[in-house]
């Protein structure tokens, strides 16, 4: 039962019911951290908006390890609507993590992400379907009135969503929103890991994804406090220093290694050459200057860097073909059957 200090249930009781025979159209997916001070006006919320809306729904609570009364709450919610789901994690795992749990158990063909803070309106979630029937794949919200602390949130969320859009391409106002609609074709086979979430569009673009995005609201904090502060950003920038990688040489890495060893042999060529007439024009002994050093350590940087290399792309193929991934994505085809080969496998 939920506990008299959270607050009474929603004036709408729950309703008890049994699995809809027919198939779950719509999954959101609500990661949450001690969010228990939001939680309610949340659930009424999202469950006004998907009955408005008349589809086949379910809400997928991840429980990301809170210490309040979040886990009390949510088996509240579930206890009263089956609809309702909720995943316990054990301990903290990060957003990225309870995102990548959500769309593993969904059911739904349409996945909606939400933040669990209250921050984000439910009632966006109408129009990114709507962009979704027009034939977009993933539908990005963009919280052009953030309703943050400048300094702290906005401003920093400004510089780094430039620089991704920059990096990677993807040209969107605010990969950190949450709130997004994906198709699940786009989001069957893709796997987060660290932090990631935030990229999650232009993983969805290497798929050949038509991506799009709708200014949404976005609500001041009603309770508790913010996970995220400026540390962030440098966790931003690595993580896209990933991103940019496994976008351009994740089956190539010989290429960036090898690059990298081609620049260090010919900084050692160049310092062998200087360090020649030094010596011939200038008598200079080799003791008496650094290029010497240089000329050895470039070389011993260029053969690691080749070495490395060589190593990636052992690994990359020991990747694709130990588990039977393709190295193409087929969007989609016409009198055609299966793949008239097996993969070979180790």
């Amino acid at each position: 039962m939920i506990p008299r200090e959270v607050g009474p249930l929603p004036a709408e009781p729950f309703l008890v019911e049994k699995e809809p025979a027919k198939p779950v159209e719509l999954s959101i997916i609500i990661p949450v951290l001690n969010e228990a001070g939001t939680l309610l006006q949340l659930i009424e919320g999202v469950r006004q908006e998907v009955h408005r809306l008349g589809r086949q729904w379910e809400i997928i609570f991840i429980n990301d390890g809170s210490t309040d009364g979040t886990e009390t709450i949510l088996n509240g919610f579930a206890e009263q609507d089956n609809r309702i789901r909720v995943i316990h994690f054990r301990r903290n795992f990060g957003q990225t993590a309870a995102m990548m749990a959500g769309f593993n158990f969904a059911k739904g063909d349409i996945l909606v992400p939400i933040d669990g803070d209250g921050q984000n309106d439910p009632a966006d979630i109408a129009k990114m379907l709507d962009l979704l029937e027009q034939g977009f794949d993933v539908v990005s919200g963009w919280r052009k009135d953030r309703q943050d602390h400048f300094i702290r949130r906005n401003l920093p969320s400004i510089l780094a969503n430039r620089l991704i859009s920059f990096v990677s391409g993807v040209r969107l106002h605010d990969f950190g929103c949450s709130l997004k609609a994906y198709k699940r074709t786009v989001v069957d086979g893709i796997r987060l890991y660290g932090e990631m979430h935030r990229f999650l569009p232009i993983y969805a673009s290497w798929h050949g994804a038509k991506i799009t995005e709708v200014v949404v609201n976005h609500h001041p904090r009603r309770a508790g406090r913010s996970k995220y502060g400026l540390e962030r950003v440098a966790k931003v920038l690595l993580d896209l220093l990933v991103v940019k990688f496994l976008d351009s040489a994740a089956q190539k890495p010989m290429y960036v290694f090898g690059g990298c060893a081609i620049f260090s042999l010919a900084l050692s060529f160049l310092a062998f050459l200087w360090m020649l007439y030094l010596k011939i024009f200038k008598n200079f002994p080799f003791i008496t200057t650094p290029v010497p050093l240089i000329v050895i350590v470039t070389f011993m940087i260029s053969m690691m860097c080749i070495l490395l290399g060589l190593l990636a792309e052992m690994i990359m193929r020991t990747f694709y073909e130990s588990q039977g991934k393709p190295i193409y994505n087929i969007r989609e085809s016409r009198n055609l059957e299966g793949p008239t080969t097996t993969p070979r496998r180790f």
